[in-house]
């Protein structure tokens, strides 16, 4: 009889150890061809990524290794060559968010970056979402000029964050007066409160922000004197 050869398993598990090596060989590629891109995106190299996006290599909703969107990224870097051209990318997804919670519009709307902040609104990009807003951000930072574009496409003046604080009281809590009289003197509302029950007076004071609390005091008084607002509210 003759003696089982054992010729075969061994070939097999050669084979599955090639095949094995390769995967490994392409997952590595892949991981250092994605830190490249990322690499370019925070450069704004418009040449490399302009043409990856141009030939359909690069997918414009393409994930960092973090799980960053790359339009994030070119966003929060200021990478505006970049940001521009993955924006304008057929079928790009402008909502999507890092693990911050925190999307393209979001992130212009903080940078102060108003080109972006029109372009993408012009692509689509949802100004009223829900939970911390674009409107939000641009608050915090005192970006008054973006402020502006997002009241004008219908940003809601006193939208709340999942604990009720409105862009008036990050605007507040920065000290960035010419934001809260910018806000107010849209119709922001300076008696709402968070959950907390903190109004925006009281952010200021919390945050000892003397010229919002300067601000606001006047106004808190105007209305508890029962003096007209200065303006109707610009939202919904």
């Amino acid at each position: 009889m003759t003696k089982p050869t054992n010729h075969l398993p061994k070939r097999a598990l050669v084979a599955a150890a090639f095949v094995a090596s390769g995967l490994f060989a392409a997952a590595g590629a892949h991981a250092e061809s994605l830190d490249a891109i990322v690499k370019a995106v925070k450069f704004d190299d418009i040449a490399d990524i302009g043409k990856q996006l141009k030939s359909g290599k690069l997918d414009p909703n393409t994930l960092a290794p973090n799980g960053d969107p790359i339009l994030v990224i070119a966003a929060r870097e200021k990478s505006d060559k970049v940001a521009a051209a993955i924006a304008t990318t057929p079928n790009v997804d402008l909502e999507k968010e890092d693990k911050a919670g925190e999307n393209a519009l979001m992130l212009a709307s903080l940078n102060g970056d108003l080109d972006l902040v029109k372009l993408l609104i012009d692509k689509g990009a949802e100004v009223g979402k829900k939970g911390w807003a674009p409107l939000h951000y641009a608050a915090t930072n005192g970006q008054d000029a973006v402020v502006k574009v997002l009241l004008d496409h219908d940003a809601y003046i006193d939208t709340a964050s999942p604990n009720g604080t409105t862009p008036l009281m990050m605007a507040a809590r920065g000290n960035h007066a010419s934001t809260v009289t910018l806000l107010l003197d849209q119709g922001a509302d300076p008696q709402v409160k968070n959950q907390l029950g903190i109004t925006a007076l009281e952010f200021a004071k919390h945050y000892n922000a003397p010229d919002a609390i300067g601000i606001l005091s006047k106004r808190t008084t105007r209305i508890g004197a029962g003096a007209p607002a200065d303006a109707q509210k610009s939202a919904k």
